[in-house]
C-alpha cells in the first residue's frame, strides 16, 4: 500500500527591481567572447567561507594561493578564504548574516552550502544566478547529475557551482575479516546486498559469541552506517520509490509499507540484535575500537579508517577493503550523491563574474583532481572522473596520497557508468524531513537495543529477548510513527 501525503507548495521571493536590472546586464556578460568586468590593476576581493578542516583546509587554501599567484593576479581577483568550523557553523554564520544579527560579519562573495540550505538563502532571494556567467558549453563539461541538483530557483536557473561531490562506499577491517572468513566461508560476494549483508551480521555475531562459550550473548556487531537519511532515500529509490518526489514546486512524499518494510528489516530488526551496530560519532571510529568491522559511509570518510584496532589491552594493525556499499537485492544501482556546493553572494556583476572565475579555476580537472585526492572528494568534470586522469596529476603535481582515498576514489571512478548517483530535489522544510529520517528509526532501534540488553542480563535468551521489538505490531506501530513525523516535518 502507498501511503501518499498532501502536497506543500514551495514559495519563491519576488526579485528586487534592482536586482532584476542586475541579472540583465550580467546576462550580457554571460558566453564566451565577451568583455570581462575585471581590472587587473583594480583587483576585486573575494571572501569564501567553507567547512573544511585540517588536511582539507590545507589542501583549499595551498589551491587558494595558487589562484592568487597566477590566474587571480592576470585577471585581477584575490581571493580570502575561511573554515567557519563545522557544517552547522557555517550555516548559523550565514543565516545570522542574512537576518543582520547584531555582531554578525557581512556576507562573504561565496559560501560552501548543501542543497537544502541553499534553498533556504535563495527564498531570500541572496543568491546569485549563476546561469548569467555560464554557457551552454560551460554546463556541458560538468556531471549532468550535480549541475541539476544546481538549479533550486523556481526558474530552473543555476544558484550551486558543484565544486567537489561525494558518494558512499563500504569499508572493511580485512585482518579481522579474514579471520572470519576462513573461519565460516563468508564471501565479499555476499556483502553486495543489503540482505548479504544482514545475514553476514548475524553469522559474524554468532561466531563471535562462540568463541566465549561461557559468556552468553557476548557476540560482536558486525556493521553500521553513518547517514541513515541516506539509507532512506537511496534505499527507497533502489527498490523503485522516490521519498521525497518534487514537481513544478510541490512537494509529495510516498511512504509504501511494502518497501519501508525492506528497509526496517535489514536495518532495525539486525540492530535490536546486536548484529549491527552504532557506538562513537562515526562508524569509522567504532572500526577502531573493535566493534564493528565495516560500514558504509562517505568516500570522504576514507582518511579516517583506522590504520589499528584498539582495544582496551591491546593494539594491533589492521588491512582494508574498499567496496561499493551495498545495494538491496534486485535493486536499481543507485548511489547517493552528496557533498556541499559552493553558492555566490547577491551583490554587483563584477563581484559575481569573479566569484565565478574562480569556482571554474577551481573545478578545473587538475585543480579538482588535486583537491580530491586529499579530501576524498569526487572531481565535478566529466573528464576528469577516471583513475588515468587521477595518476596523471599525482605523477604530474608529484602529489603524496593515502592508498585508502585512492582506492575509494578509483573504485567509485569504475563504477560511475554503471551507477546511477541521485540526490532529491530541495524544497520548503527539507532539512526537517531530512532528521526525522536521520534519527526516527536510529533513535528507536538504540532505546529498543538497550531493553533486549536488560532482558539478556536476566536470563532471556537472544530469541526471547527480541521477540516483541520485531514482530508485524511493531513494524506497524514504528511505521505509523513514523509516517506522522515525517508529515509533521514537511507540513510545519
Amino acid at each position: 500500500m502507498k501511503r501518499v501525503h498532501r502536497k506543500n507548495k514551495i514559495s519563491i521571493g519576488r526579485w528586487f527591481t534592482a536586482a532584476l536590472l542586475m541579472t540583465a546586464l550580467a546576462g550580457s556578460l554571460s558566453g564566451c567572447g565577451n568583455k570581462s568586468p575585471l581590472d587587473p590593476k583594480d583587483p576585486v576581493s573575494l571572501t569564501v567561507w567553507h567547512y573544511y578542516n585540517g588536511s582539507q583546509q590545507a589542501a583549499f587554501d595551498a589551491l587558494v594561493e595558487e589562484f592568487n599567484g597566477s590566474i587571480g593576479r592576470e585577471k585581477g581577483i584575490f581571493v580570502q578564504g575561511y573554515s567557519q568550523g563545522s557544517v552547522a557553523d557555517l550555516e548559523t554564520a550565514v543565516r545570522d548574516s542574512i537576518n543582520g544579527k547584531v555582531g554578525a560579519d557581512e556576507m562573504p562573495d561565496i559560501f560552501s552550502s548543501y542543497a537544502d540550505t541553499a534553498y533556504e538563502v535563495e527564498q531570500s532571494g541572496a543568491l546569485a544566478n549563476l546561469s548569467d556567467y555560464l554557457d551552454a558549453e560551460d554546463l556541458k563539461k560538468y556531471v549532468d547529475s550535480y549541475i541539476e541538483e544546481g538549479r533550486i530557483a523556481s526558474d530552473g536557473t543555476l544558484r550551486i557551482f558543484p565544486t567537489a561531490k561525494s558518494t558512499e562506499i563500504m569499508m572493511i577491517n580485512k585482518t579481522d575479516w579474514d579471520n572470519f572468513a576462513k573461519a565460516t566461508g563468508a564471501s565479499l560476494e555476499d556483502l553486495k546486498t543489503l540482505e548479504g549483508v544482514a545475514a553476514t551480521a548475524k553469522a559474524y555475531y554468532e561466531w563471535t559469541d562462540s568463541q566465549t562459550p561461557d559468556v552468553a550473548y557476548d557476540g560482536r556487531a558486525f556493521y553500521g552506517r553513518d547517514a541513515l537519511a541516506n539509507y532512506f532515500i537511496i534505499g527507497m529509490q533502489q527498490l523503485g520509490t522516490e521519498i521525497f518526489q518534487v514537481e513544478n514546486g510541490q512537494l509529495t512524499l510516498n511512504t509504501p509499507k511494502e518497501e519501508l518494510h525492506r528497509l526496517w528489516e535489514n536495518y532495525y530488526v539486525p540492530m535490536v540484535n546486536g548484529y549491527f551496530g552504532a557506538y562513537g560519532s562515526f562508524r569509522s571510529d567504532d572500526v577502531k575500537t573493535g566493534d564493528l568491522l565495516a560500514y558504509t559511509g562517505s568516500t570522504t570518510s576514507a582518511m579516517y579508517f583506522p590504520d589499528q584496532v584498539e582495544l582496551s589491552d591491546d593494539n594491533y594493525a589492521i588491512e582494508y577493503i574498499v567496496m561499493e556499499a551495498p545495494v538491496f537485492e534486485g535493486g536499481e544501482h543507485v548511489a547517493v550523491q552528496q557533498g556541499a556546493g559552493m553558492v555566490v553572494s547577491k551583490s554587483d556583476i563584477k563581484h559575481e563574474y569573479a566569484s565565478v572565475e574562480f569556482l571554474k579555476w577551481f573545478t578545473e580537472t587538475e585543480n579538482n583532481l588535486q583537491f580530491g585526492s586529499v579530501s576524498g572528494y569526487l572531481p565535478v568534470l566529466k573528464e576528469a572522473n577516471s583513475e588515468e586522469k587521477l595518476d596523471q596529476v599525482i605523477e604530474q603535481k608529484e602529489l603524496s596520497v593515502a592508498p585508502k582515498t585512492y582506492d575509494c576514489l578509483t573504485t567509485i571512478f569504475k563504477e560511475m557508468e554503471s551507477m546511477n548517483l541521485y540526490t532529491n530535489k530541495s524544497f520548503k522544510n527539507g532539512s526537517a524531513a531530512r532528521k526525522v529520517l536521520e534519527y526516527h528509526l536510529a533513535d528507536q532501534a538504540a532505546a529498543d537495543r538497550k531493553e533486549v540488553e536488560v532482558l539478556l542480563a536476566q536470563g532471556k535468551s537472544l530469541e526471547e529477548a527480541v521477540d516483541n521489538f520485531v514482530t508485524e505490531e511493531a513494524f506497524e506501530g514504528w511505521y505509523q510513527s513514523f509516517c506522522d513525523a515525517l508529515d509533521k516535518a514537511v507540513n510545519e
